[in-house]
């Protein structure tokens, strides 16, 4: 006991004082640690801060209050938020006499006029935390407030004023609030406003609200030569969602004569706004917002919004006679759906700052409560688009249903023994023999890729980043290493001395990547992977290059795609001479349209694959060298580029 407490205990105890008790004040926890508010410090981050003001001046157009909002990217990652509403307030604070209210909200973590409900019903910004930590963040903020014919000003940097507030004189046309910023980068290291992103974002919340004009510019030095994004647009859609859900499908099939859309108040006190349709091919997709807030993760919105269609679905096989409309589940019927979905309410509750998911129990009540009565009168008043839709969703039930029975594959034995990867988009077919596996980099492109390919055959597995090189990694790394892991469990076919072919579980293994160095360079690092840990695929024929092309070029009516910059001129030639052409480079996989990206790269009917194929006799060395290319020794790596160097052109070469 003595040991435990005496002197030396009390010396360890003596190193740890009150002077060791920081109290971080004002907005400093926020530039210390802003990934607990904005989620990081990447380029997502950086967006969200514009998302933030936006979400405060959506807050006043929802309130009634304006009509109208301005986006602004200028030079040097200047950005603007401007709206004609009333106008942060300016005057004393009660409880900061020596402050005006808007240099609290401004300066102040949960400030702002959301908590009580009076000055506003619904908002997307509940936390009182977006617009002080865009000033905690930014290097650089300017905010102007015209309110009862006067202009105010004020200036801030780093999370603390630079300039009092100051009366700049009477304006008779004019009220609102400017925030105009420059993001900090001593914390914003690396990224830039994507003008593209923040177009989509403004777009988005003008479908979200049809009562707000969307007023969106750019610099037109900041658009790159292969984005369409407009240098200035007026955002208004008064058919809302339906408009939104109009645009997003346009160009692909739907099994429904007409789109199930509308809007209505819920007993919650707010309103919910809908549109959704069924496709007869590829993917579909959810997205839900709350308050305008997107919500990527879903929530109690969402679940109401399912449980609305499906249990409509289900009493109206009941109503005609259909069994089989009990089997129906929401997967069934959602699988293939494109919808929307805006629920605005009371103080909703989200899941984090930045509100990828809502939690309010409540809103899946409410939400179910307010469409099921209109999809019941959407069913019965066309019977024919009922009937379509019952028929669809039981087909769909029915083949879950047997490809559950079916166990005599080889395939899916493997599958029950392996944990496969939870970004795996797995395809339906459960023979090997005609199923193939896309091998993505990247969320965004894997997007894409599901959306685009064939359910039935073909399966997609995003990974993130560039993998570990496994020609200089140690075996640790190597094992410790998850994109590999994932990889591994999706083939399904093991590596080393537990690999057995006989347990693979596609018939093709597609490498999918970019097409510019940084794709190439993933591919490389991949096709490394192949040879060392798994080359008997690549023996057996069983690896592939797919060949998704680096520009668009159109004119006249036509459309003819460049695989490469040597293949742009044979391109051009393909067009009558004086024809005017609009050449597009595309960024990548993800920027790509799931359309474009199937007719081009996944439709083995379009498509060109490259398989990967070494003669038995070379086999041996062509390891060598990539062990020699790959490997841990740069000097071998200088060596042949130097040997091959004038041989080498921009041709292809084939492996």
């Amino acid at each position: 006991m003595n040991d435990l407490f005496g002197p030396k205990g009390a010396k360890a105890e003596a190193a740890y004082t009150a002077k060791d008790i920081e109290v971080l004040e004002g907005l400093e926890p926020v530039r210390r640690r802003p990934g607990m508010y904005i989620g990081g410090t990447d380029e997502n981050a950086l967006h969200h801060l514009v998302a933030e003001l936006l979400d405060n001046a959506m807050d006043e157009a929802v309130a009634g209050h304006a009509t109208r909002i301005e986006l602004t990217l200028g030079e040097g990652d200047w950005v603007t938020v401007r709206d004609n509403g009333r106008g942060i307030p300016v005057d004393p604070h009660p409880k900061f006499k020596d402050k005006s209210a808007l240099e609290v909200i401004l300066t102040t973590l949960h400030s702002g006029g959301k908590f009580g409900g009076k000055a506003y019903e619904t908002s997307g910004g509940l936390h009182g935390v977006g617009a002080s930590v865009v000033t905690a963040l930014s290097e650089t903020m300017e905010v102007e407030v015209a309110r009862d014919r006067t202009l105010w000003t004020m200036a801030f940097s780093k999370g603390k004023p630079t300039s009092k507030l100051r009366n700049a004189g009477p304006v008779n046309n004019r009220r609102g609030t400017e925030v105009r910023f420059r993001p900090d980068r001593t914390i914003f290291k690396d990224g830039h406003f994507r003008p593209q992103r923040l177009f989509r974002m403004a777009r988005s919340k003008a479908y979200l609200f049809r009562g707000v004009e969307i007023r969106w510019k750019c610099d037109a030095s900041l658009i790159a030569k292969d984005d369409t994004t407009p240098p200035e647009a007026v955002l208004h859609f008064p058919g809302g969602l339906a408009d939104f859900l109009a645009a997003a499908t346009e160009g692909r099939e739907a099994l429904t004569r007409r789109h199930f859309a509308g809007e209505t108040a819920m007993e919650g006190g707010g309103k919910v706004e809908w549109a959704i349709t069924w496709l007869l091919a590829g993917e579909g997709f959810l997205n839900a917002y709350c308050n305008t807030v997107p919500t990527p993760l879903g929530g109690t919105h969402e679940q109401g919004f399912r449980a609305a269609l499906l249990k409509g679905l289900r009493a109206y096989a009941e109503m005609v006679g259909n069994k089989r409309g009990a089997q129906v589940t929401g997967e069934d019927l959602m699988g293939s759906a494109a919808a929307m979905l805006s629920a605005f309410i009371r103080e909703p509750q989200f899941q984090g700052q930045t509100k990828d998911k809502l939690t309010t129990a409540e809103a899946a009540r409410w939400v179910e409560n307010a469409i099921r009565d209109r999809f019941d009168h959407f069913l019965t008043g066309d019977p024919e688009t009922a009937a379509n839709l019952l028929a669809f969703a039981i087909s769909r039930a029915e083949e879950r249903l047997a490809r559950r029975e079916l166990a005599t594959t080889v395939r899916k034995s493997a599958t029950r023994r392996l944990r496969l990867p939870g970004k795996l988009a797995d395809c339906a077919r459960e023979e090997r023999e005609g199923s193939e596996i896309f091998i993505v980099e990247g969320d965004s492109a894997g997007g894409s890729a599901k959306q685009a390919r064939n359910r039935e055959t073909q399966a997609v597995l995003p990974l993130r980043g560039k993998i570990l090189n496994v020609a200089s990694a140690s075996a640790d790394k190597l094992k410790a290493n998850q994109e590999l892991k994932d990889l591994i469990e999706a083939l399904g076919c093991g590596t080393g001395s537990a690999f057995s072919l006989d347990r693979l579980r596609y018939g093709r293994v597609i490498i999918m990547t970019d097409a510019d160095v940084d794709g190439a360079h993933i591919a490389a690092l991949l096709m490394t992977f192949f040879y060392r840990e798994l080359p008997e695929l690549v023996r057996r024929g069983h690896v592939f290059l797919a060949q998704p092309p680096l520009y668009r070029l159109s004119g006249a009516g036509r459309t003819v795609y460049a695989q490469d910059d040597a293949a742009l001129d044979g391109a051009r030639k393909q067009f009558k001479s004086g024809t005017k052409i609009d050449v597009s480079r595309f960024k990548g996989l993800g920027e790509m349209p799931p359309a474009t990206l199937r007719e081009t790269t996944m439709d083995p009917k379009r498509r060109t694959l490259l398989r990967v194929v070494t003669p038995p006799e070379l086999f041996a060395r062509t390891q060598d060298l990539v062990e020699a290319l790959m490997g841990r020794k740069p000097e071998l790596r200088f060596a042949f580029i130097q040997e091959n160097a004038a041989s080498m052109d921009a041709e292809a070469v084939d492996v």
